[in-house]
């Protein structure tokens, strides 16, 4: 991403365009734009354009298992979350039912080195209900423990993971990630009249005060009962409390 010559200038984002009727290599192309959200994910290379800075991070490792149908039924209404050392000292181990089969997983951020050796903790644990599965796909990525020193700069803001918006205790950012990408655009839209003005920084951080007053006490919450999964004898009573059903709600 070329940064703007004046203060009205586009960036110009170089990208490589696949299809059908080029070969493996693709075509170089260039885009000019008036503001740029970067959606791109832990490792946002839009971030590192702007010098966002860096956060802490778990691990995440977790392996798409096909099961059987009549396995998958046990996982129709429910998903799974272990804690304990064997299956992470500062995270969890889960198994979540997607379409046809389950991913099995565990994460942490203390103990990076050891990620496999908790992850077969986590099969064992799960394992009379994915007996012979067929492991169909690995997967393993970095998930952001708070947000990044800066989100915003000129006309470019930050969203989702590339934001750093994934909450601490239990690691959900796809629902974060929705709707700072919505508040964002909604900010570009009411800062540009529909298109009729150039936005400016000013313009996007209405976004960011607008997250940060939805969001940021969720995020002190979360990051208060993080301290309680880091205390094993704490743990039985952070699972007992979360069967209470209004706590769930």
């Amino acid at each position: 991403m070329d940064m703007p010559k004046a203060p009205n200038s586009p960036y110009v984002l170089h990208y490589t365009s696949y299809d059908s009727k080029t070969n493996g290599a693709g075509e170089k192309c260039t885009l000019e734009v008036d503001a740029v959200i970067g959606a791109d994910g832990a490792n946002s290379r839009v971030a590192k354009s702007i010098n966002a800075g860096d956060y802490e991070y778990a691990i995440a490792f977790q392996e798409r298992i096909r099961i059987s149908d009549d396995k998958m039924k046990y996982y129709e209404n429910l998903a799974e979350m272990y804690v304990g050392d064997d299956v992470s000292p500062d995270f969890y181990g889960w198994v979540f039912p997607k379409c046809d089969h389950v991913a099995v997983g565990t994460g942490t951020v203390t103990h990076k080195a050891d990620i496999k050796k908790f992850q077969l903790a986590t099969r064992l644990r799960a394992d009379s209900k994915i007996t012979g599965g067929k492991i169909i796909r690995v997967e393993a990525h970095p998930i952001p423990e708070h947000p990044r020193p800066r989100r915003l700069q000129d006309r470019v803001a930050l969203v989702g993971d590339a934001a750093g918006y994934v909450t601490k205790c239990s690691g959900e950012g796809i629902y974060f990630a929705a709707k700072s990408g919505r508040m964002c655009a909604e900010a570009i839209v009411e800062g540009s009249e529909n298109g009729k003005r150039m936005v400016d920084e000013s313009d996007l951080r209405k976004y960011l005060e607008k997250w940060d007053k939805t969001y940021w006490p969720t995020y002190k919450c979360l990051i208060y009962c993080r301290s309680i999964l880091q205390v094993e004898s704490s743990k039985e009573a952070f699972v007992e409390m979360c069967a209470d059903e209004y706590v769930q709600r």
